[in-house]
């Protein structure tokens, strides 16, 4: 009586995986209707752009990025890297806010501390002098930090194999690329269903 279950259970494990083998390895005709289904919606996105971007951005391009886009785990890689700029320009906004407001701070404080108005009217034309050169500096920073996360952005989906993605300092080849990526991120919302 003690042996049935220890029978029973390794039949019931099989018959789980295989029901489960259908989903997890889809037929080369569902990953010929599905390429298909991801031609069909990039081509309409293709059709919302400019004419100028639909001429770079080619019909061969279009078709790596549907093929590329059958391995699902490259929106989770889009996701993430845009969740991650989000935040590094949530920080940067911080940062310079920050700036702004130090300024502020201490104009307020020289106002305070300095009853003479010529005397008051130099030194908040100083600091302004010195708050435009801080403000420079800063803004050098962020878009140094910027132009970093777009190379590490182009690294990273260069190396996951997304077509169109190279290390560039182009801009309208940056432009291409952000268009791409906005193509992926709604393929990433688009559920397939192969019975349409």
């Amino acid at each position: 009586m003690e042996d049935a279950p220890v029978t029973n259970e390794p039949n019931s494990i099989e018959s789980v995986k295989e029901t489960e083998k259908p989903q997890q390895h889809h037929t080369p005709e569902f990953l010929q209707r599905k390429i298909y289904f991801l031609m069909d919606q990039l081509k309409e996105m293709h059709a919302e752009l400019p004419e100028t971007l639909q001429t770079r951005i080619s019909y061969d391009l279009l078709t790596e990025l549907a093929n590329c886009v059958l391995n699902e785990s490259i929106f989770d890689i889009v996701k993430a890297l845009m969740e991650l700029q989000h935040v590094t320009e949530k920080h940067l906004i911080q940062m310079r806010a920050q700036v702004e407001n130090e300024y502020e701070i201490e104009v307020a404080d020289w106002r305070g501390k300095i009853k003479d108005p010529e005397e008051l009217q130099h030194i908040l034309g100083l600091m302004n002098i010195k708050h435009t050169k801080k403000l420079l500096e800063t803004d050098k920073k962020i878009i140094e930090v910027l132009d970093q996360k777009v190379y590490d952005q182009q690294s990273m989906l260069q190396k996951a194999g997304v077509p169109g993605f190279y290390n560039t300092q182009n801009p309208k080849e940056i432009k291409i690329q952000m268009f791409l990526l906005d193509f992926i991120l709604r393929l990433s919302r688009l559920k397939y269903e192969p019975s349409k």
